[in-house]
């Protein structure tokens, strides 16, 4: 399984971004996906995850603001990032868990400015 994550960048502050994962396999074969973010000099913590029956669950830290959604119909992973925090600011990994495997995006920058 190949992930492809895009639509990071830098954003002021309470300003909006959409990430993008692409999984190269059916979306329907995945048991649960999710973001994972690192902040500099932080270790990575766990953003939203979303399971193959469409439940979510988010880290308090994003409850609110961010939203993880999945397309099946593209096979993509996304997370929908609103009133953007500097504490925001990392590298956002995608991940999947499918047959007992995990798997790992190679990440995109997010950037928010003060």
């Amino acid at each position: 399984v190949r992930l492809m994550e895009s639509g990071g960048g830098l954003v002021q502050g309470g300003g909006s971004l959409r990430l993008s994962c692409s999984v190269s396999t059916s979306i329907f074969t995945i048991d649960r996906a999710g973001w994972f973010r690192r902040a500099p000099g932080k270790q990575r913590e766990l953003v939203a995850l979303i399971f193959s029956r469409g439940n979510t669950h988010y880290a308090d830290s994003v409850k609110g603001r961010f939203t993880i959604s999945r397309d099946n119909a593209e096979d993509t992973v996304d997370l929908q990032m609103n009133s953007l925090k500097p504490e925001d600011t990392g590298d956002y990994y995608c991940h999947v868990f499918r047959d007992g495997y995990s798997y790992w995006g190679q990440g995109t920058q997010v950037t928010v400015s003060s």
